[in-house]
């Protein structure tokens, strides 16, 4: 019941029980927001006139811009490995 109210796995509300039950209160404390993606304004500016050129123009045979072919081009353009979930927030 709870797992369904929050939205959340049962799994999930399974772990916070056990942080609750091994550590009190203090170990459901929020971590905070995920990390923010590493690449400061300019760079993202960079990152959408590269977006803005056909995937082909990267090397790629199709016409179609994926969350891997962004990070890919932010590994080479920035030397910079992100997550799939990075690009996902910065898309």
């Amino acid at each position: 019941m709870i797992a369904k109210e929050l939205r959340v796995s049962v799994r999930s509300v399974e772990r916070w029980r056990q942080a609750w039950r091994q550590d009190g209160l203090a170990a459901l404390a929020s971590a905070g927001p995920p990390k923010l993606p590493k690449l400061t304004d300019d760079r993202f500016a960079e990152l959408e006139k590269e977006l803005v050129k056909d995937p082909a123009e990267h090397g790629w045979e199709d016409q179609r811009w994926t969350l891997a072919r962004i990070r890919a081009l932010i590994a080479s353009t920035f030397n910079l490995d992100v997550s799939p979930a990075a690009v996902a927030r910065l898309m």
